[in-house]
């Protein structure tokens, strides 16, 4: 079996201090005076949001009570494998909660997600990436091409290795011709070949089930190889909130309405179809535009 990942072995570790402190019935705030650090740099320690280096985690431990030199080497390892963890160079273009997710997204052996009003980054052309940041992010030419760069990066990554991948499309998401016919039809025809990869699903959810339990927005899970690693759950809404979970009720609850809208949802021939799509949008046979009857000149 490989190494855990950078993502993972932070993600371990912050489980363990913040099991460590509780254990000790030391508060945040009790231990940061004892370490004499300021009381966001354990916070930010405890959410995985930094690193801690060998240096600092050695008293750490000490003022916790950990004697087990086993443990305690268990968790230096930890310590020094997570160090450097992915995407760590776009600090200044997404928020902490993206950079967790696409933490947990590098780490999981199993994706699952339901979207409704867009593609997700991983399963977007360059074209269609510039068209919907273009559409609603303001940001430099610089920041379009770094955040395409990241897109097309998750795409190799879920697209190799042994991971599986699960993804629901509203057919909104289909029939909106983001970019115009000729960029909607390239990006129908890429999912048309992801589709077609082993280990890599895609299914649609048709207009035709009317109200479902997706409707109240999109979301995504994640489940991983080691046994110590509870699912995890994201969520975000339009305004670019997020929300993230590894609360077993909460994540188990997504992951039964994820089984829901599969049960709802087209699974067989998705390529033909996608592909019937691409063609179709490209003639605009189904633009709204064409349903009424031309007006007579007066």
């Amino acid at each position: 079996m490989s190494a855990p990942s950078a993502a993972l072995q932070r993600l371990r570790l912050r489980t363990e201090l913040r099991k460590a402190r509780t254990g000790a019935r030391l508060t945040q705030r009790q231990v940061a005076a004892k370490m004499e650090w300021s009381p966001s740099k354990l916070i930010r320690i405890e959410a995985g949001e930094v690193g801690i280096s060998v240096n600092d985690l050695r008293p750490l431990l000490d003022a916790y009570g950990i004697r087990d030199r086993r443990k305690i080497e268990e968790l230096l390892d930890l310590a020094r494998g997570s160090r450097k963890m992915p995407y760590a160079e776009f600090r200044d273009l997404y928020s902490k909660e993206f950079l967790q997710f696409l933490a947990l997204e590098s780490s999981a052996s199993i994706v699952r997600s339901y979207n409704s009003l867009q593609l997700p980054g991983p399963l977007q052309t360059e074209e269609y990436g510039r068209a919907i940041m273009r559409a609603y992010d303001k940001g430099t030419d610089e920041g379009v091409e770094r955040a395409i760069e990241v897109r097309l990066s998750r795409q190799d990554m879920l697209t190799s290795g042994d991971r599986e991948v699960f993804y629901i499309l509203d057919e909104a998401i289909l029939r909106r011709q983001v970019g115009g016919r000729g960029v909607m039809r390239r990006q129908l025809e890429r999912l048309a070949e992801l589709a077609a990869l082993p280990k890599f699903t895609i299914q649609i959810l048709p207009f035709s089930v009317g109200a479902h339990p997706g409707i109240q927005g999109p979301f995504t899970l994640f489940e991983f190889e080691a046994d110590e690693m509870p699912d995890s759950l994201y969520l975000e809404n339009p305004r670019g909130d997020s929300y993230s979970t590894n609360a077993p009720e909460e994540s188990g609850r997504y992951l039964e309405r994820f089984w829901e809208l599969e049960d709802l949802a087209i699974k067989e021939r998705t390529v033909d179809i996608l592909k019937a799509l691409a063609v179709r949008v490209e003639e605009g046979t189904d633009d709204l535009e064409r349903l009424l009857p031309p007006v007579e000149a007066a």
